[in-house]
């Protein structure tokens, strides 16, 4: 029940530090899960973060289910899920009342502009960092630049590109592990 409880204590510091949404949370989530906890590894969260886009849902809260089934099976991903949004939960019913009511100020205005600039710097960290340990050789950077090209200049659903990119990578392995015999 301890490991339980610091699963859920641990995704709801991540869940109360973050705004933005879920790309706003893989810094935070990496800090906490990998360096801190030492739940996972870069590359296992990175598998994480690619499979979490994949799945309905906000990243964020994918994430947390799949490590938290992964160090205590359904119970931890109970745990670990009700952890990261139950903050979110609370903001926003206490903000929900109330919100309207402020949201034509200009000083309310002017605030939510620099919360934007502050996530727009948070996701940008979390892309350096899923960069290192993604892209590592030319493949990964000939695919990295193929989905940012066809994502950039196509209407392309994103879940193409995930799939695309994926059976690409267990192609290329496949193909180098048969050389290597």
């Amino acid at each position: 029940m301890k490991e339980l409880l610091d699963m859920f204590i641990t995704f709801a510091k991540v869940g109360v530090m973050t705004f933005g949404g879920g790309y706003a949370m893989l810094p935070i989530l990496q800090r906490e899960v990998v360096e801190n906890k030492g739940w996972a590894e870069e590359a296992e969260l990175t598998d994480y973060y690619a499979i979490g886009q994949c799945t309905p849902g906000i990243i964020a809260v994918n994430v947390a289910t799949f490590i938290g089934y992964k160090k205590r099976g359904v119970l931890g991903g109970i745990f670990a899920t009700l952890g990261v949004i139950f903050p979110s939960l609370i903001i926003i019913m206490s903000l929900a009342g109330v919100i309207s009511a402020f949201s034509d100020f200009a000083a309310v205005q002017h605030a939510f502009a620099g919360i934007r600039v502050c996530v727009a710097v948070l996701v940008f960290n979390a892309v350096v960092k899923l960069w290192k340990s993604a892209v590592v050789d030319k493949l990964t950077l000939a695919i990295f630049l193929a989905v940012f090209a066809g994502s950039t200049l196509t209407n392309i659903p994103v879940m193409l590109f995930i799939l695309a990119a994926g059976v690409l990578g267990l192609a290329v392995r496949s193909v180098r592990k048969g050389g290597e015999k």
